[in-house]
Order: C-alpha cells, then sequence, then structure tokens
C-alpha cells in the first residue's frame, strides 16, 4: 500500500477522490507514527484520538459520495496550545492555566474544521510561548527529531516536531519574535509567517503588533493550501484584514526569474553567525541566482531593534500573565517571570514610544522593498541548541532573544517572512534560509521558497534520532 504519510496534501486528497485511500487510513497511519515517535520527542500537548477518529470517519463518509466539504477534507492538522480549538484545553504550556476545554474554535481553527480538516490535537509550547526553545513547566521538554538531545526551538515546538515526522500534513503555529521560524529552521521544517492581519486571530494575542498566526508544514505547497484557508476574514479580529484571502496555490510555481532580491548575511549587525550556517546560506542564495533572479548583497537601512521587540514583549508577558499573583510565582519558568516583571515596571509612555519606533522602522523596510522585491537572510545563526540550555555552550548570551537576532525584526515590521531548509551543520543539525517580503507580498515569498525547494528539495526525517 502507499505510504500515505510520505505523499503531499494534494495528492493524498487525489487519492481520497479515486477512493484508493480514505481518511481513516490516513489517520491510523498518523496515529501509528505518533505512536512510535512521542515517546522520543514529547510533541503534543493533548491528542484527541476520539474526536479525530470520528472527523476522519465524517470525511471517509463524504467522499465516498463524492460531497467533499472543503480543500483539506480529510487531512491531518494539528494546533498549537495557544490556539482555541473546540473541545480541546488551551493550557498555553502553564500550570497557572485552567483545564476547562475551549467552547469554541479561533478563527484558525474554525477555519481548518470547516474545511474538512481532521485536528488531531494541540501542541506544545514554552509558558505562554515566551522563548524560542521547546520546554515548559507543564509539558516538559519538546526534543528535535534530528537530534533528540538538542532543542526544536519555540515557541511552535511541538508543532515544527510533528511537522518534520510527517504527523500530519498542517500544522498551526504562532510568531511573536520568530516562533514559527525558529523551530522550523531547527527542524528542517517550513514556516510562513504571513503579513500581520492576513490571518485573524481570536481571541487577540498581547503580543499584539508582534503576534501573527502561520503555518508549518514539510512542503511549501501543503503551507500555501493551509493559509489559503486560516487567511480567510473573521469578524472577531477587528485588526485581521477583511479582503478575501486568495488562492496562494494558484501562481505558486511562477519562480523568481527577474525579481530583484537583497541578500544580507548579517542584516549589518549580527556578529555571531557560525560558519556552517553562512556557508550553506550562501550556497542557497547562488540557487536564486540560477533561477534567473538578480541578486545583490545589501544591508535593510536598519539598526538592531531589540529595545522596541522587549518593550513591546515585556509588556504583552505582563498582560498574559496578570492573574499571577505570589502564591502563583514559584509555578512559572524564573526567565518569564523576570520578563512579567520587566513589563509592569514598563508604563504606557514606554509603549507608546516602541509601538511608534515600530512604525518608523516598518517604514524603512517599505522603501527598502521599493527596490528589492524580497530579502534573504539567514534565519538562525546557529543549529539547534542542546536541551536543557536557553543560550548555545560558551557564548556570550545571557537571554535567547540574542541568539536570534534574525527573527525579531520582521516581527516588528509585521512583513511575511518564511524559513526553508537549506542544508546542515557539521552535526547533522537542520539550516533554515530566511525569506522575506514586503508588506503583503506573501505570494511572492511562497513562490521564492516554492522555487527553491524544487531546486533544492527539503530532506525528510520519519523517526527520532539519538
Amino acid at each position: 500500500m502507499t505510504d500515505l504519510l510520505s505523499l503531499s496534501a494534494r495528492q493524498c486528497i487525489d487519492l481520497f477522490s479515486k477512493r484508493t485511500a480514505s481518511p481513516v487510513d490516513l489517520l491510523e497511519a498518523t496515529l501509528q507514527r505518533l505512536d512510535a515517535c512521542e515517546p522520543a520527542v514529547n510533541a503534543f500537548a493533548q491528542v484527541d484520538r476520539a474526536g479525530a477518529r470520528k472527523a476522519a470517519e465524517a470525511s471517509a463518509a463524504r467522499w465516498a459520495r463524492g460531497e467533499p466539504v472543503g480543500g483539506a477534507d480529510g487531512l491531518i492538522c494539528t494546533i498549537k496550545d495557544n490556539v482555541m480549538a473546540r473541545g480541546l484545553q488551551n493550557r498555553r504550556g502553564t500550570r497557572t492555566s485552567a483545564d476547562t476545554p475551549a467552547n469554541e474554535d479561533a478563527p484558525a481553527s474554525a477555519r481548518m474544521r470547516e474545511a474538512g480538516a481532521v485536528i488531531l490535537g494541540k501542541t506544545t509550547l514554552p509558558e505562554i510561548g515566551w522563548k524560542g526553545l521547546g520546554d515548559s513547566p507543564l509539558y516538559g521538554v519538546t526534543r528535535n527529531p534530528w537530534k533528540t538531545g538538542h532543542t526544536t526551538g519555540g515557541s511552535s515546538a511541538g508543532a515544527a516536531a510533528a511537522a518534520a515526522l510527517g504527523i500530519g500534513h498542517f500544522h498551526l503555529g504562532t510568531d511573536g519574535l520568530g516562533s514559527i521560524r525558529i523551530p522550523a529552521a531547527f527542524t528542517g521544517v517550513f514556516g510562513f509567517k504571513p503579513s500581520f492581519g492576513r490571518v485573524p486571530a481570536w481571541p487577540l494575542s498581547t503580543m499584539s503588533v508582534l503576534a501573527h498566526l502561520g503555518p508549518l508544514t514539510r512542503r511549501v505547497e501543503d503551507a500555501a493550501i493551509m493559509l489559503s484557508l486560516i487567511g480567510r476574514p473573521d469578524a472577531r479580529d477587528n485588526t485581521a484584514w477583511n479582503t478575501p484571502c486568495p488562492d496562494y496555490t494558484l501562481d505558486l510555481s511562477n519562480g523568481v526569474k527577474r525579481r530583484r532580491i537583497a541578500y544580507s548575511p548579517r542584516l549589518g549587525y549580527v556578529d555571531c553567525v557560525d560558519p556552517d550556517v553562512a556557508a550553506a546560506v550562501e550556497k542557497a542564495v547562488k540557487v536564486f541566482e540560477d533561477l534567473g533572479a538578480s541578486v545583490e548583497e545589501v544591508d535593510p537601512p536598519i539598526a538592531d531593534p531589540r529595545a522596541i521587540t522587549d518593550t513591546l514583549w515585556h509588556t504583552g508577558a505582563a498582560v498574559a500573565m496578570k492573574h499571577v499573583g505570589e502564591k502563583e510565582r514559584a509555578e512559572i519558568d524564573p526567565g518569564l517571570l523576570g520578563e512579567i516583571d520587566s513589563g509592569r515596571r514598563l508604563t504606557a509612555v514606554d509603549y507608546l514610544d516602541a509601538f511608534l519606533a515600530r512604525g518608523a522602522l516598518a517604514h524603512k523596510m517599505a522603501v527598502f522593498h521599493e527596490t528589492y522585491d524580497l530579502l534573504l537572510t539567514p534565519q538562525m545563526p546557529t543549529g539547534a541548541i542542546p536541551v536543557g540550555a536557553d543560550v548555545p555552550a560558551a557564548s556570550r548570551f545571557k537571554h535567547w532573544v540574542e541568539w536570534s537576532p534574525f527573527t525579531y525584526p520582521f516581527n516588528v515590521t509585521q512583513q511575511p517572512a518564511a524559513s526553508a531548509p537549506c542544508g546542515f551543520t557539521r552535526d547533522g543539525l537542520p539550516i533554515g534560509l530566511q525569506i522575506v517580503g514586503p508588506m503583503r507580498g506573501d505570494l511572492g515569498v511562497l513562490q521564492a521558497a516554492r522555487a527553491f525547494e524544487e531546486a533544492r528539495p527539503f530532506a525528510t526525517i520519519d523517526a527520532p534520532r539519538a
């Protein structure tokens, strides 16, 4: 029988339509792999076997009648455990949360369910998604399938691990400072942070203007399919776009010929790029030249926006955990406590200053993209670090944000940005290439990623490696 887990979303849909395989077959294969892999990686906060089987059986019946309800009917989806999914807990990785099931779907969960997707369960994250690592007081450690002694990165930790292992086609993540792209780079999958507002949210994130929702997948096309579904409007989010969402798969293979691409190996200020990463990214950039793009090495006109980031992020953390009193402090990740306390000391004036500075930086990048269609950078300056550490060994860093300098600038500017696998370190850990587009230029980023994937197919893994 065909290995369903090796197939793309579109290939599985084709089999369903021909009735040579069913959504129940896909779910059972997925559950078998989950059971084999989960003890080693710890990707799931909750697995809804009964709900998934019921949904898969209903989808199989629709396909038997020739009446699929949408573009994901019968395909497997996971939801990060800070996004509501009806009937499932929404613990956000914190012991201070309630364990009652959500009584409604967030917009993205609703759109996937409406399209017939089988929601397998909720994936892990660090406490309230506060850091770019994969451990929390509630879930423990989520491990990297390529090397289980190393982190997945975060905060969409479980989503990335599940995507890497082929446990489902579609994995919903969130990205406030890199939380889709960091684990995508560390686990060798495709992760896409769409333009701010393309994917509606509810409830709105306390990280406000920094917070995006988007897909983590094994393939670019699968991400394009998912974005075409979750990007549809939802009246609950008044910060989201109210325009119809296009089908991002229609022109996905248009390539990058004659595109003007800027390549910035260090954004003008990053000084911690590992030689393995630098070499892999430089080799990847040459692929775009071979594909007909015009590539120029140039830095964007920005300085490190870390101060802006800290003000907006720490304020958001304080609001997210405003229910925490002295009695609960012992239950919280000590690093998160520091950010909560920092946020509580900030004022409305501090926040507004950072908010206005954010807008000025976004304007600079908008002007930059009048000349360049895309920007290429390394995604992470190093491969995945060992579990139990917040920063790389023997580094000068004291905070995780310091070793993720390529991610948060594009949360500040709200631009679309993707991480595409582009090689491995000498230790066998994945390396990511970041592809950044102008605000609302999501299709261009996806087209570039797809062209790169076709030229350099992404490596996959089906079982964890020690």
